[in-house]
């Protein structure tokens, strides 16, 4: 072994592990957008069976937030990586959908 393999070795493993750390964290966060879209869609809808199904799909460890805004219905979710190193940050996304059956 080189002295300039023995240099290199750690830097490609330490970059090698925050690619796979930057993936982890886009496809969970692309996943908490659709979920949150859907909930607020099915939630605005009132379709409650749609709802609860995607929230046995969401998870216990994730905190989901609702709150109005006007006729909008809007939805919050937040979660952490599933483990190691990345539990340290959160992900929050939040969507709206527009409330149907308001009166005039």
């Amino acid at each position: 072994m080189t002295a300039e393999f023995a240099i290199v070795l750690p830097v490609v493993i330490a970059v090698l592990g925050l690619v796979i750390g930057a993936i982890t964290l886009a496809a969970q966060r692309i996943a908490l957008v659709s979920l949150s879209a859907e909930l607020a869609r099915f939630e605005a809808r009132g379709d409650t069976s749609e709802a609860e199904a995607i929230l046995a799909r969401v998870g216990e460890a994730t905190e989901v937030a609702r709150r109005a805004d006007g006729a909008l219905h809007c939805v919050e979710l937040s979660a952490a990586p599933m483990g190691g190193l990345l539990r340290v940050i959160t992900i929050r996304t939040e969507s709206c959908a527009a409330r149907t059956g308001l009166a005039a």
